[in-house]
């Protein structure tokens, strides 16, 4: 197949020319050097017809669009951006760091050049409204309006009812806009950020707002949903992505679709079939998915573990709480359902502050982890990002680092504006040095290449979660290598490591550090 760019024209060689003029009026028979062609017009539906009649047709971005922006996409970004402009419902499932926001902006830029698009919705986490959509269209597309959709519901639809080429909104955000959405038939595209954060369960209120933007309208919206980990918890959570992007391949039962991919192993345990993932593949189509390895030269990512003692009050605290959790186990009062929150407590004596029954604040003496924390920003080469797991030792721990360098706070409390201010600063200033932040707060979508090193000042439990929070150095424009410090002063903070690292799931992790603890009091 040969692609004429000055006559947007494909000139295809085939066996049964019928079969392509019978269907497509616009191609005309044509004879180069005596040879037999089919002249089509290199246009997206044309094209698209091309594909279904199993011609290998090129998508026509590639050959017509002249990508604009600060700098050129990597071939992988050109690939994704192409595959997304020939389909009006399509999953982007490539690893974070890859550049799906920018590829599907090309995308959309593109299709709206050529009249196929008007106005875009983007719909995505509350971190990366400003800090990755609102700077991806003001630094590569300065040609497109946007309008950042935040603050209170009358600022949001007033902003709604602006003239913008792109409306960005937060996942929560999109009930208040829906039913404004309703007589909006010129918005006939929208983009679901991190749709497995927010499209994981079809029950919640979320979850329905989103699909009465996307399939409740009169007009047939296109959609492109994008996640880097589409399944983070299990199989299942494909069934709720796939009745918002493409309903008609899943059932129209969650209750059939579990059967399809699980396994009943008791009344409440079920486990993934083996082929759980070839279906979930299957089903999420059409999908386009590049790992960072095969699109990015980026510096090499190195984790290291440092031990940290506790001290004799947190060793003092942590041997009393783990024999509470070992009669709570013997009563059966740990469940999957509970797990996590008792094995919080470990963590919490872990980090130097414990939330008492009654909700208040008790400070353990933690020096030691403090100490190494600070040795480990002395010796960073750029700026570093602290994680950690509970506000109550975010700030405890921030206000230790001030008293040795510029510090900045991160977690469910701070206000957009205030979270985007930092943001901007840490990447573009000297300063802040440190930024300490609840894991959470940040997971997505940011990039914050000016740290180079990231350190874990205890463990979380959620796979997500810590793959997308390391992902935050780990982006187009580093160029320093990347160090990922894992702090670790407890039994049970390793048991999570090791499950974080292979990706495991957590249940169980408490009952075997408790199981653990009882056998070498028994020895």
């Amino acid at each position: 197949m040969l692609v004429v760019p000055d006559k947007k024209a494909l000139l295809v060689k085939s066996r049964n020319p019928d079969k392509i003029l019978n269907v497509l009026p616009n191609a005309k028979s044509i004879t180069v050097k005596g040879v037999p062609l089919v002249a089509v017009p290199h246009r997206i539906n044309e094209t698209r017809l091309l594909r279904n009649l199993g011609y290998d047709a090129p998508a026509p971005i590639r050959t017509y669009y002249d990508w604009p922006g600060r700098f050129k996409p990597f071939q992988a970004q050109k690939e994704a951006a192409a595959f997304l402009s020939m389909h009006t419902r399509a999953f982007n499932l490539s690893e974070l760091g890859t550049g799906k926001s920018l590829a599907s902006l090309w995308a959309y830029d593109y299709l709206r050049s050529i009249g196929l698009l008007n106005k875009a919705l983007v719909i995505s986490p509350l971190s990366t409204l400003e800090r990755t959509w609102a700077d991806e269209l003001f630094n590569h597309f300065p040609h497109l309006t946007f309008g950042v959709l935040h603050g209170p519901k009358k600022k949001r639809i007033a902003m709604l009812n602006e003239d913008y080429d792109v409306y960005i909104v937060n996942h929560d955000g999109v009930g208040i806009i829906e039913p404004h959405l309703k007589t909006r038939t010129d918005i006939d595209l929208v983009i679901v950020d991190e749709i497995a954060q927010c499209a994981r369960n079809a029950g919640t209120t979320k979850w329905k707002m989103i699909n009465s933007v996307v399939n409740r309208h009169k007009k047939p919206r296109s959609c492109w949903g994008m996640s880097g980990t589409p399944t983070p918890n299990a199989p299942t959570d494909a069934w709720a992505q796939c009745k918002l992007l493409v309903p008609d391949q899943v059932p129209p039962y969650f209750g059939r679709f579990k059967a399809t991919v699980m396994r009943q192993i008791t009344q409440f345990k079920w486990l993934p079939k083996h082929d759980a993932t070839e279906t979930v593949r299957k089903i999420m189509q059409p999908a386009v998915r590049f790992t960072r390895d095969e699109c990015l030269d980026l510096p090499p990512i190195m984790f290291e573990t440092r031990a940290v003692p506790l001290t004799k009050e947190q060793n003092k605290a942590y041997k009393e709480m783990l024999s509470r959790l070992r009669t709570a186990a013997d009563n059966g009062e740990i469940t999957a359902v509970n797990e996590a929150v008792k094995m919080g407590k470990l963590v919490q004596i872990a980090c130097g502050v414990v939330y008492a029954d009654d909700g208040s604040e008790v400070t353990i003496p933690s020096t030691p982890r403090i100490d190494e924390t600070i040795n480990i920003i002395q010796a960073a080469e750029g700026k570093v990002i602290v994680f950690v797991p509970y506000v109550s030792s975010v700030k405890m721990l921030a206000d230790e680092l001030r008293n040795h360098f510029s510090v900045e706070v991160i977690h469910g409390s701070v206000k957009k504006s205030e979270r985007d201010r930092i943001f901007s600063e840490f990447q573009k200033t000297k300063d802040p040095k440190v930024l300490v932040a609840q894991p959470a707060a940040m997971s997505h979508g940011l990039t914050l290449t000016a740290a180079s090193t990231i350190v874990w000042y205890s463990c979380i439990t959620s796979n997500e979660v810590f793959e997308q929070a390391n992902g935050r150095i780990n982006r187009p424009g580093q160029k320093m290598n990347n160090f990922i410090i894992l702090l670790e002063g407890t039994p049970v903070e390793s048991r999570i490591y090791a499950r974080l690292r292979k990706k495991q799931k957590m249940q169980g992790a408490l009952l075997d550090e408790v199981k653990a603890n009882q056998q070498s009091l028994l020895s």
